[in-house]
């Protein structure tokens, strides 16, 4: 799914300075040529087990195609809630209704292929569900859930097989998860 705006335009994301304030918007891919600091979020829903919901993005997309990753991640639109645009983004991209909340938030900066760079504040939100996801092929080509010792073991094993923004909010989004109960 191409995310477009209603008027059929290409996707525009919110432009900010780094203490998080607005200064402007940016059509998404240019933002990312760029290197553009802009707002973004990122998705992390957990079981009952405490395992989380991994993508692998599909090949398809414009960058780090066929990685693994969190839940889901985007940019809320120009307007448009974090929380809003997390919920929205899930059930675009996973098929999943589930409440969210926000808990912290990195900046980061990294060079991608094609001469892209990623230079986003990324707000991370999580949610909790024991329901299997109904992905987007055009998203996610697979999905899994999995433990914190066999993901970490991974990461040290296999680092190449992760998105860059991953590594740098995986653990503090685990450690966010206490006192959620899961929705079923």
């Amino acid at each position: 799914m191409t995310e477009e705006r209603q008027d059929g335009g290409h996707e525009l994301v919110v432009l900010i300075d780094p203490k998080d304030r607005e200064i402007g918007q940016m059509e998404k891919l240019a933002a990312h040529r760029e290197g553009r600091l802009h707002r973004a979020f990122s998705v992390f829903i957990f079981n009952a087990k405490g395992e989380l919901l991994l993508q692998q993005r599909a090949a398809s997309k414009y960058h780090s195609a066929s990685l693994w990753t969190n839940t889901c991640c985007g940019h809320p639109r120009p307007g448009e809630t974090l929380v809003a645009a997390g919920e929205r983004r899930l059930k675009e991209e996973m098929g999943l209704s589930i409440p969210l909340r926000t808990t912290f938030h990195f900046t980061y900066r990294a060079e991608l292929e094609h001469g892209l760079v990623e230079h986003e504040m990324d707000h991370v939100l999580i949610g909790t569900s024991d329901l299997d996801p109904r992905p987007d092929p055009t998203e996610a080509s697979d999905w899994r859930w999995v433990d914190r010792a066999t993901l970490e073991r991974e990461m040290a094993e296999h680092p190449g097989l992760f998105t860059a923004w991953f590594p740098l909010c995986v653990e503090d989004a685990w450690e966010s998860l206490r006192g959620l109960e899961v929705q079923r």
